[in-house]
């Protein structure tokens, strides 16, 4: 089985994409994993011109595609997300846009395999949950239109560096060692 890790934050050094390391390294055990930065891919933004309703493509050639492709090929999915002013990062939503093509809320609408699994970690600096909860929503939204199955989340408060990421690895890999067990023991 294919796992496919996404770091939503354009920081390769930080709290995210520490999380995300763990994730590669407590996944690789049972999944061929492939672990990418969204800032890996260039692409534009959505032009908002709706001709994917119609055509099921994007008049865009550039990197959304090939991430999708990345989508495409996995079984399962796991964001990693920290919070940017309450939401998640601003690259990561522009990817999330340019993923209309694929999305169910119009016909035709292009599509990538079914049956896949999707999850999430979420982190902020600050101490409320309330935020990370606002990302895990976001993030199960996007899911939730690709029609990938909304399958497990964590939210991480109070996590403001890479230091602070690894002083929360027990509770990350009780969450991930519930990942392996869901995919890898119903298969």
């Amino acid at each position: 089985m294919n796992a496919l890790i996404l770091n939503c934050s354009p920081v390769r050094g930080g709290a995210t994409a520490s999380i995300a390391r763990m994730a590669a390294d407590a996944l690789s055990g049972r999944f061929a994993v492939r672990s990418v930065c969204i800032d890996d891919y260039r692409f534009a933004f959505c032009r908002g011109c709706r001709s994917c309703h119609t055509t099921a493509r994007c008049v865009m050639d550039d990197g959304a595609a090939g991430l999708m492709r990345e989508f495409a090929s996995a079984d399962v999915i796991l964001c990693v997300s920290p919070s940017y002013w309450a939401d998640v990062p601003g690259q990561f939503k522009a990817f999330i846009d340019r993923c209309t093509p694929w999305c169910n809320t119009h016909e035709p609408h292009a599509s990538i395999p079914a049956g896949k699994k999707g999850y999430a970690i979420v982190l902020r600096t600050g101490p409320g949950m309330r935020e990370c909860e606002r990302l895990i929503e976001t993030v199960f939204h996007f899911y939730g239109h690709l029609e990938i199955e909304q399958s497990g989340s964590l939210a991480l408060c109070s996590v403001d560096c890479a230091e602070a990421a690894e002083s929360r690895r027990d509770e990350i890999g009780r969450f991930l060692a519930t990942v392996c067990e869901e995919v890898c023991d119903r298969a």
